[in-house]
């Protein structure tokens, strides 16, 4: 075990798509080791589901919260919640919407699925957030308080057929970077991860439709495999901790060297024929079902 019981005790984080996927995972490792939990995500049955279960498996308090980040007030509604119970001490942004799409393809529907959610929810949370901190004061010795941003290795090389994404993301780390100089003299700093493919069922559906979640990246990878849930857990511990507040305004690729060795985007899918992107898009609606179901059941 890398980190010691009770490390995150005295932590209360809000994990934005905590109800599945990579933020349930971190949000559980975060409740383990002893930090309040809030998560929160559109469909409310899944995110009430996912606080039940943590709670049941590691104890401690979760408390979830049914919102679309894409809506300001619904966020300004939420974090106000969330602190009428004790202010945050983190926040990770998580939630995010992809999908694979010739650039010329997309409608603006389609651009707007992805920016909506991941440039402009990120921001709604993130100040939403901020600016109750910075109102709370701040000074020398008191415990920093934490924003970790989740990205994608393509911000630093582009993202064919995910340009929606690579848009959005890159704007992420933008904010990062500015709001890390603005806000640390407020006791705040922000970092972001980009990590490789770890397989989720999300990810998977939308980005490799109708193939084995990996396969492609086990063959290209420099380390002959894909990245395990673990790997960010203890990352995202790592930067939510107070072993390292200097660490501030960085972005860190985890994803065994892929990006470097080959790109680490979707720059082969320039082969596909018409068919392989009617499947891929065909997939990738079923999927849109299948989650649209499960918000309104």
């Amino acid at each position: 075990m890398m980190f010691q019981p009770g490390l995150m005790k005295g932590k209360k984080i809000l994990v934005t798509g905590g109800g599945t996927g990579l933020g349930r995972a971190m949000a559980s490792d975060f409740l383990r080791l002893g930090a309040d939990i809030a998560i929160c995500g559109r469909r409310g049955a899944v995110v009430r589901q996912t606080a039940d279960e943590m709670m049941k498996e590691f104890g401690g308090t979760v408390s979830a919260h049914e919102v679309d980040i894409r809506d300001a007030a619904g966020v300004e509604h939420m974090v106000e919640e969330i602190f009428a119970s004790g202010p945050l001490t983190g926040l990770i942004n998580n939630a995010a919407g992809n999908f694979i799409s010739p650039t010329e393809a997309l409608s603006p529907r389609g651009f707007d699925a992805v920016a909506n959610i991941v440039m402009h929810g990120t921001f709604y949370v993130t100040q939403a957030v901020g600016k109750r901190w910075v109102a709370g004061g701040w000074k020398q010795g008191d415990p920093m308080r934490s924003v970790m941003s989740i990205v994608v290795t393509w911000v630093e090389n582009g993202g064919p057929y995910v340009v929606p994404s690579a848009m959005s993301k890159s704007a992420i780390v933008g904010m990062t970077r500015s709001l890390a100089t603005e806000w640390a003299r407020y006791g705040i700093r922000l970092n972001a991860v980009g990590p490789g493919e770890i397989p989720t069922e999300g990810m998977s559906k939308r980005l490799n439709p109708g193939e084995e979640p990996g396969a492609r990246t086990k063959k290209v990878n420099p380390m002959g495999r894909i990245g395990e849930m673990k790997e960010l857990q203890n990352l995202a511990t790592f930067l939510m901790s107070d072993g390292c507040d200097w660490l501030n305004g960085q972005v860190i690729y985890m994803d065994g060297a892929q990006y470097m060795a080959t790109g680490g985007n979707f720059y082969e899918l320039r082969q596909w024929s018409k068919e392989q992107w009617q499947a891929a898009r065909d997939a990738i609606e079923g999927q849109n079902k299948k989650d649209r179901a499960q918000r309104t059941a």
